[in-house]
């Protein structure tokens, strides 16, 4: 083997030519009416990066969350997926008091501080089984609360599925992370990148059941996140009022999705 093919420069164009052709497997077909639905003005481009997604998560992730639920005991794995959980305790309590809940950032708070401590470093979820139901609050949502909309639909690379608002909440929500803090900077990214795996093995019945009942996952993978967005806005308690959409013609929306997100949520009572 020549010495140009081992130089850095070899190595950089290699990986250049892999990144480019997993990029170009990844065009999505994009149907003629694309962009009608309101709530995704950008679902051309939006298409386009959720093919990139796919092939990501095809030929990267999902092959290493398979390999590390086939070697990792559930037992180990379930410990490794509550320590994350208790991370993000974190994020919720902050939210919730930017959001005037003090019931939730007290549920949250308690959570955080029993499961550290009695669940050994969020090993064990004890908050769970003493009564504090695990609750999900982000900076998005705080948006929310105080009348902000979400703005177009939006696919992420890598990241996922979102929209304008949860995508800027993602920034401040980053500084309520502990790990942002790690240093030296490998260190933080081997712990994302081990939360990435852990979060994607959790995922595999659901999204193999996905791929062998919908007819077009990317709107399904769209109208799913919208619903959820909505639900955890309104905790779980939408208005009545909903605007249409090109899925209420289809059928993939279900009836009685609920839109309005500008309004306020209720105080949280759990």
């Amino acid at each position: 083997m020549s010495g140009a093919t081992d130089c850095p420069g070899g190595r950089l164009e290699r990986a250049a030519i892999a990144a480019a052709a997993l990029l170009l497997a990844g065009c999505a077909t994009v149907p003629p009416d694309a962009g009608k639905n309101p709530r995704d003005p950008f679902e051309r481009f939006n298409r386009q990066v959720y093919g990139f997604n796919d092939q990501f998560d095809r030929y990267v992730l999902k092959p290493a969350a398979k390999g590390y639920v086939a070697v990792v005991p559930h037992a180990f794995r379930l410990c490794i997926a509550n320590g994350v959980s208790n991370v993000g305790e974190i994020r919720n309590a902050v939210n919730d008091i930017l959001q005037a809940k003090p019931v939730g950032a007290s549920t949250d708070t308690g959570r955080l501080a029993i499961n550290t401590t009695l669940g050994v470093f969020g090993c064990f979820d004890v908050a769970t089984k003493m009564g504090l139901e695990r609750r999900t609050e982000d900076f998005g949502l705080t948006l929310a609360r105080w009348g902000a909309g979400p703005g177009p639909y939006l696919m992420l690379p890598v990241l996922g599925p979102s929209d304008v608002r949860d995508a800027v909440g993602l920034v401040p929500d980053s500084y309520t992370n502990p790990i942002t803090y790690v240093t030296p900077v490998y260190d933080r990214y081997i712990y994302y990148v081990g939360s990435a795996i852990e979060t994607r093995a959790g995922l595999l019945d659901a999204t193999d059941l996905i791929d062998r009942t919908a007819l077009d996952r990317y709107q399904f993978t769209r109208d799913v996140y919208l619903q959820r967005r909505t639900s955890l806005q309104y905790e779980g308690n939408p208005p009545l009022s909903r605007e249409p959409d090109d899925s209420d013609e289809t059928g993939s929306r279900p009836s009685g999705t609920k839109t309005n997100p500008a309004q306020p949520a209720p105080e949280d009572r759990r």
